[in-house]
């Protein structure tokens, strides 16, 4: 125990041994090297406390954990701390909430610079289509139907790019936990020391809050990206692009 007995000697640190039933792996480092679990009575003997100084709640919704410790410290008097599990670890919270956004940021970034792509292939694909294009205009399309055409061969390079991506991404968000550990052991290396970070494995919980709206983004950008390429589209002059050809 931390605190000692004084003796003749000096102060001599109180000492009982235990038998260690087990061991357990939470995955977060700052529980894993000092957390121990004992028998309350075994406690007591080796910090020479009366009883608990504490007691702990384990709710079933985690996240009404805020407004239950709002409630205590109203109904309960006395001389007591009252924390909640996002209170004693804010700040790793609190980082993971800023992540969280700049992970939403970074995303929709990378979707951006899809749709230019997208954009940059349609106006390419008018641009090499234009005979044919005219060809069609002569023949009686009208430029609403033109434009329809490529809207509907970006909305479905748009649909599918993003199924695609959504797929892959939740197959490596399911199976994080055998991927990471292969690539380790691949490289011979750990992406999380745990001497270093306060997780010693690599966290995946995919949600809906969090894949939604990045897929409903991916596919209005997709849309978008069609509207100008398909609009040059309508706009062709069959007589001037019939000139040479």
């Amino acid at each position: 125990a931390p605190a000692g007995q004084v003796t003749p000697a000096g102060v001599v640190p109180r000492l009982k041994q235990m038998t260690v039933a087990g061991t357990f792996n939470s995955g977060h480092y700052e529980y894993d090297a000092a957390l121990v679990l004992l028998h309350h009575e075994d406690a007591e003997r080796i910090f020479r406390l009366e009883g608990p100084t504490g007691v702990r709640l384990k709710l079933r919704d985690l996240h009404q954990a805020p407004q239950v410790t709002q409630q205590l410290a109203h109904s309960l008097s006395g001389h007591l701390l009252i924390r909640d599990w996002t209170q004693q670890n804010k700040t790793w919270f609190a980082a993971v909430q800023l992540e969280k956004r700049m992970m939403f940021i970074i995303l929709t970034l990378i979707v951006a610079v899809a749709a230019f792509n997208l954009v940059s292939t349609l106006v390419m694909t008018v641009t090499d289509k234009r005979a044919d294009i005219a060809i069609l205009r002569t023949l009686g399309a009208s430029p609403g139907s033109i434009m329809g055409v490529f809207v509907v061969q970006g909305a479905m390079v748009g649909v599918i790019g993003t199924l695609g991506g959504l797929a892959l991404g939740l197959a490596v968000a399911f199976n994080i936990d055998v991927i990471v550990p292969a690539i380790e052991q691949l490289l011979r290396t750990s992406f999380l020391p745990k001497d270093i970070y306060l997780i010693s494995r690599m966290p995946s919980e995919p949600l809906a809050s969090d894949i939604v709206p990045i897929a409903l983004i991916s596919l209005v950008l997709a849309f978008v990206a069609t509207l100008y390429p398909s609009w040059r589209a309508s706009r062709v002059n069959p007589a001037e692009a019939l000139r040479y050809e």
